[in-house]
């Protein structure tokens, strides 16, 4: 089965805090736009997008403006028509009015639904934390009023899970009915707290998921990123990769833009016997009407 399945390939584009000024991640709509057409024209039918902050020199740090998150979606569905859109939720605390009125405002295909909480932590090599410790707190309550949302826009779900307890957590959303088929579920694995980026982990991890479940692995890092990606297509997942998640290709070098990781990824999937869906494979994968 996963040797003819073809795979869903969504190219995540810019991050959450990335320094634009330091990686040549796109933060403008116009940048925006340009780097998800590069990665439609290497086989991705998704783009995954966080929304950073236009005013000059504050491009690296998010925001929730509506009217900006508009006008990147709009500049990218210009240049990438049927393109499905993957708008991120994720926020600290209880206050979703940004990413609820981001998804009102431009009722996206698709949007990143955080199925549990975790301590989001990392520590360098001198004994310090790299930042912080954070609590990227995702408790039933708030999973509940964005589910509420996405419903009732017809946004399709993409359930993401950093750790194996958020990873069976997803099944009991489905089985109290929070969830509904088709599920699509993202092995978040890179995160020094996380889930590590090991291929030997999914055989395990694809165990746990609700039967029929769509799966793909997010994997943060280097090189190590491509032999998860590797396993992954092998075992029928769909595949997702880009500037969010890693800036090396295969080889080691670093990728000059989101197309060459894209295409990379699509040699990846067709090295597995696979190919990536068609628009229509793709919105017929999430439900969605052609």
């Amino acid at each position: 089965m996963s040797q003819s399945k073809p795979s869903i390939v969504t190219a995540a584009i810019t991050g959450v805090l990335t320094d634009p000024k330091q990686t040549g991640v796109p933060v403008t709509p116009e940048e925006m736009a340009k780097e998800a057409k590069l990665a439609w024209n290497a086989g991705a039918t998704v783009v995954h997008i966080h929304f950073r902050n236009q005013t000059p020199g504050m491009g690296h740090l998010p925001t929730w403006d509506p009217e900006v998150a508009a006008s990147i979606v709009d500049a990218i569905r210009a240049e990438c028509p049927g393109m499905l859109i993957n708008c991120s939720t994720g926020v600290i605390g209880p206050d979703l009015s940004g990413p609820l009125g981001v998804l009102e405002r431009v009722k996206p295909e698709v949007a990143a639904m955080n199925a549990g909480s975790l301590n989001y932590l990392k520590a360098r090599s001198n004994g310090t934390w790299a930042w912080p410790p954070m609590l990227f707190d995702n408790p039933v309550e708030k999973v509940e009023k964005f589910l509420s949302t996405m419903h009732r826009l017809g946004i399709v779900p993409e359930c993401e899970a950093f750790d194996t307890g958020i990873v069976r957590s997803i099944d009991l959303f489905r089985q109290v009915g929070l969830l509904k088929d088709p599920l699509h579920v993202s092995l978040v694995m890179g995160v020094a707290s996380g889930m590590p980026a090991k291929a030997s982990w999914l055989p395990l991890l694809i165990e746990e998921l609700p039967p029929g479940a769509h799966f793909q692995a997010i994997v943060i890092g280097r090189q190590e990123v491509w032999e998860v990606h590797k396993k992954n297509a092998e075992l029928g997942g769909d595949v997702r990769t880009g500037l969010e998640d890693t800036f090396y290709l295969p080889n080691g070098e670093k990728a000059r833009n989101n197309g060459e990781l894209i295409d990379a990824l699509v040699k990846t999937v067709r090295n597995a016997g696979r190919e990536p869906t068609t628009l229509a494979e793709t919105r017929a994968a999430f439900g969605l009407s052609t």
